[in-house]
């Protein structure tokens, strides 16, 4: 994995998956492929984690956002009882449930962004590209969970449990975050994102075409690998989808990312074979999950 010089990065990429053109225009980002990456286990957490206490998260700064928002960076984090989330894992020392508040949507934009350059080579002034990258991200991602694209999309988070006499920010609270959008498949596809060859009908949908899920920007800070946490999100992806009434749930995969690849077969998913030509000429894997 390549070294930055500047202080290393606390944030951990779990998987990277890229997205067809598709996806992108739908402002969902992917993160480059990582290599040596740490499988959670029952077996791992017992001979490799590192209690938390003793970690400290990445600091997040604070940069001017261009939509309205009423950012608060000082916010401290809601109470269990006061996040009434339709959709919430418990498990451990964590709740993955859907983001609520702005400084959640942020934190998640944080995340990501730091994962996009984790791997990156020394690049001069990356702070300022992690910030760039923040800001587009965390308006996107408001776009895109109120429904200005047109799919419903939700973004899940994994925060720190409430413990007694411990106040937190929202902005330390927050240890992973995943993306699920519902969507239909477009005219002629028979798997999300299939090249077409009707292309002039390839971007039409109708309300009779399959809805599936689709997963995208799952990314678990560093400090708190090793705890289940990304595994539990892919959990609550997948029963929020058959919630939604969907059967199928997608995610890509870069093809020599293995360490991802067994995650998703340990959560269900397995390799779509009808997308095995397409995803080897662009060395990413679509997996599938029934729900």
């Amino acid at each position: 994995m390549s070294m930055m010089a500047a202080r290393p990065s606390d944030l951990l990429r779990v998987f990277g998956n890229r997205q067809s053109n598709r996806f992108q225009s739908r402002s969902i980002f992917a993160s480059p492929r990582m290599e040596n990456v740490s499988i959670s286990s029952e077996t791992q957490k017992k001979e490799t984690s590192i209690p938390l206490e003793v970690q400290k998260p990445a600091s997040i700064p604070q940069i001017y956002i261009s939509n309205p928002s009423d950012l608060r960076f000082d916010r401290m984090q809601s109470s269990d009882e006061e996040c009434d989330c339709r959709h919430k894992r418990v498990f451990g020392r964590f709740i993955a449930r859907e983001a609520m508040v702005d400084e959640e949507f942020w934190t998640a934009a944080w995340l990501r962004a730091e994962t996009h350059w984790e791997d990156r080579p020394l690049v001069r002034h990356v702070d300022n590209f992690k910030r760039k990258f923040a800001e587009l991200e965390f308006n996107a991602l408001k776009r895109r969970c109120t429904g200005q694209h047109g799919d419903k999309s939700t973004c899940f988070v994994a925060v720190k449990k409430e413990e007694k006499n411990v106040k937190r920010t929202v902005l330390s609270s927050i240890v992973g975050t995943l993306d699920l959008t519902i969507q239909h498949l477009l005219y002629g596809e028979t798997f999300p994102g299939e090249h077409v060859k009707a292309k002039r009908f390839s971007n039409i949908y109708q309300s009779n075409q399959e809805r599936y899920g689709y997963i995208a920007n799952l990314c678990v800070a560093k400090y708190a690998r090793r705890h289940g946490i990304a595994s539990n999100m892919l959990y609550l992806a997948t029963e929020a989808a058959k919630s939604f009434g969907v059967e199928k749930v997608y995610v890509h995969v870069h093809v020599d990312n293995e360490p991802a690849k067994q995650l998703y077969e340990k959560i269900g998913f397995q390799m779509v074979d009808v997308a095995m030509p397409q995803s080897l000429a662009e060395q990413k894997y679509l997996m599938c999950c029934e729900t």
